[in-house]
């Protein structure tokens, strides 16, 4: 909102320079951007937050300036001279869709003159950033940004039988707007239509090119409406068409506003084009709502802020506001008392106050928030940690530890990207007002957000990346009787991608490989008692480079090198990682892995060791013949490690050699040659029937 100082003086008769104005601003809650020198005296440049549609207006900036320097804020009492003839007889108006539109007011001005307008309103909108049109078009603009209610005017001739119908769309309905773009427009949408209902001539968005203002015309219809916020930023969205207009009505106008503003805009019109206002107005308001009553305490005040504020200053600060406060607590003659009370009304402009803790920061904000010492505040619970806060703190450590990255993605994720990693029944949970196209549903599987931020970092010349997140994914599953259940899954995503070690001055760089991803996984698996792998995964890992990752018996999700359809889609041009697994088994085993550690003395006996030299098919893999050992249960068994894997001259056809070293250790005595002989006997036997190895004990 670009705020005009001169403007604004119109309404407050401030006299702090455009520099100190925009500071206080700031420290009353509204954002400056920037404050640059007019001839109209500076131009501040306020980001008005989304609750604060009353901002959007100098009237509205006035107000807030009002309050805080303590100044009279002058009333708004428009009164164009109006003929005998009557508006109600020239123009009928009705509501079909009271849903989304509340309020409907309509004047007519007949014999205006169309003409350029004069200097000083174009100056006016320009320094606002509007570009001038004509008077008629420029009043409507001016009034617009001057009280914040978006208005428009119409060819009064060319709308047809002298009838407005506000109404929904209909299915496959199209209309053309001001900027001569024929539009499209989604069952529902308000549409300000002419009198058979027919064609289209206005949306709460922009107006229709059919009955716009042109240089021939003589008579105008002045609008100013109210429509219902979400309807227009619906329309906004569908209609990708985003004006100063559906700006305010988004953000929710006055309803109250909109016959002064009608008032103030004829008067304008009268000023700059001439002609003949018909008397009265045609005033449709089946939206009329009573006015709130808000209550706010000193006590509550005291608890929230801890420290006081005068009786004088509180109703001063909210009287300038707007909400009129009243003292209604049985101790109203005495100033300062603690079980003071005052009764505020709900101002028109001011929707975002429903609550006494709004009251209090609106006192707050204007009195000065440097004015409060700073204090922590009274606990009305003790603290308490959130579910598996110990299982996750101990997990984020290690993935650290372990040289990665945590990121925080938004779960809003492209549809077609999230179908490469969805499974194939996981039914996706799609948005039904997406902020974008390409963030139209929540993501079914973590590793699109991952691949989406190694994507992101890869684009900024980032080539060496790993990275972790803890999160959530969402899907349907189908229920009983063909029911959609929603599921939500906590996760841990890894992607990594670029160098496991850079060049140093003794050390040669080496590449990321699934060694290392499946190495980090199984040092978080130790968390909780240890993983176990098997071949296979998704279709999103590569079939050469991929695995899945079990908890005991339960499947807790996959790992491996994205495959080429993944790194295609993402235009990948080295190898990246990708793995995704369950946190949920992962917390409980954690747990009862604690539980159930035990610490014992360092063993007194030395251990030892055999190395056994095997031939395995092709497919077999290391964790067969480690399975074939741990089953044998030697309770002197203390380790088993892969050492040497080896094919090519020697090693016969569909076939690869593997050494594996088992540990043997005693707690109670040294172990023997012929206890070893013994131990190293059953294992051959087990690996010769289990896994079919040929090997010799060494």
């Amino acid at each position: 909102m670009k705020v005009v100082y001169n403007w604004l003086k119109d309404f407050v008769d401030v006299t702090a320079t455009p520099q100190e104005l925009a500071s206080r601003l700031a420290l009353s809650g509204t954002n400056i951007a920037s404050v640059e020198s007019q001839p109209l005296g500076g131009v501040i440049d306020a980001e008005v937050t989304s609750n604060r549609a009353d901002c959007l207006s100098m009237y509205g900036i006035a107000r807030e300036v009002s309050a805080i320097c303590k100044l009279p804020l002058k009333v708004l009492s428009p009164k164009p001279a109006e003929s005998a003839a009557r508006a109600s007889d020239a123009i009928a108006v009705k509501i079909e869709s009271p849903e989304t539109c509340a309020r409907y007011t309509a004047r007519v001005i007949r014999n205006v003159k169309i003409a350029p307008s004069p200097a000083w309103l174009q100056e006016r909108l320009a320094a606002a950033g509007v570009a001038s049109i004509n008077n008629v078009v420029d009043a409507t603009n001016y009034v617009m940004l001057e009280l914040g209610n978006p208005m428009h005017a119409f060819d009064y001739d060319k709308v047809r039988e002298h009838r407005i119908v506000v109404r929904g769309a209909k299915p496959g309905e199209k209309m053309t707007t001001l900027d001569g773009t024929q539009r499209e427009l989604s069952p529902g949408m308000p549409l300000v239509c002419d009198g058979d209902g027919a064609r289209a001539i206005g949306s709460g968005v922009m107006g229709g090119a059919e009955t716009e203002i042109s240089f021939s015309t003589k008579n105008i219809l002045l609008e100013c409406a109210w429509f219902e916020p979400v309807s227009i930023r619906r329309a906004t969205r569908f209609l990708k068409l985003h004006t100063e207009a559906s700006t305010r009505f988004s953000r929710g106008a006055d309803m109250e506003m909109a016959e002064t503003a009608s008032r103030r805009c004829a008067e304008l019109i009268l000023q700059l084009a001439g002609g003949e206002l018909l008397g009265g107005v045609v005033d449709v308001f089946p939206g009329r709502r009573a006015a709130k009553k808000i209550t706010l305490t000193r006590a509550e005040l005291l608890r929230v802020m801890g420290a006081d504020v005068a009786d004088k200053e509180i109703e001063g600060i909210l009287g300038a506001l707007g909400f009129a406060p009243v003292r209604v607590d049985q101790n109203r003659g005495q100033a300062g008392s603690i079980l003071a009370a005052w009764e505020c009304t709900q101002p028109s402009w001011r929707a975002d106050v429903e609550r006494e803790i709004d009251l209090i920061e609106e006192v707050a904000r204007v009195h000065g928030l440097d004015k409060f010492p700073p204090r922590f505040p009274a606990a009305r619970q003790g603290a308490a940690r959130l579910p598996h806060y110990e299982a996750e703190t101990r997990l984020r450590e290690r993935l650290i530890g372990l040289g990665y990255r945590e990121i925080v993605t938004i779960p809003h994720v492209a549809e077609e990207r999230d179908a490469l990693f969805r499974a194939s029944d996981a039914i996706p949970a799609r948005l039904a007002n997406p902020l974008s196209e390409e963030a139209g549903i929540l993501r079914s599987n973590g590793a699109v957000s991952m691949a989406n931020a190694i994507e992101w970092n890869l684009n900024h010349g980032q080539r060496n990346v790993r990275l972790f997140e803890i999160g959530r994914h969402y899907r349907f599953a189908a229920g009983a009787g063909g029911a959609l259940v929603p599921v939500e899954t906590v996760f841990l995503t890894l992607g990594a991608t670029g160098e496991a070690r850079e060049q140093g001055l003794y050390e040669a760089a080496r590449e990321y490989a699934f060694a290392d991803l499946k190495g980090d996984i199984d040092a978080i698996g130790a968390l909780g008692g240890g993983l176990r792998w098997e071949q296979g995964g998704p279709d999103w890992l590569g079939s050469a480079r991929r695995g899945r990752v079990l908890l005991g018996e339960e499947p807790l999700g996959a790992a491996g090198q994205a495959s080429r359809r993944v790194a295609e889609k993402y235009k990948f041009r080295q190898d990246v990682f990708l793995a995704e697994l369950a946190l949920g088994p992962f917390y409980c085993k954690y747990y009862g892995v604690k539980e159930a550690r035990r610490y014992e003395p360092l063993p007194r006996f030395p251990a030892v060791e055999r190395d056994f030299s095997m031939l395995l098919d092709d497919g077999k893999t290391f964790a067969e013949v480690a399975g074939a050992i741990r089953g044998l249960k030697l309770a002197e068994l203390a380790g088993v490690e892969a050492r040497d894997l080896f094919r090519g001259k020697n090693v016969p056809a569909g076939k690869y050699s593997l050494m594996v070293r088992v540990t043997f250790q005693s707690k109670e005595a040294t172990l023997t040659e012929a206890q070893i002989a013994e131990y190293s006997g059953k294992i051959v036997s087990a690996l010769e029937a289990q896994v079919g190895a040929s090997l010799r004990a060494s």
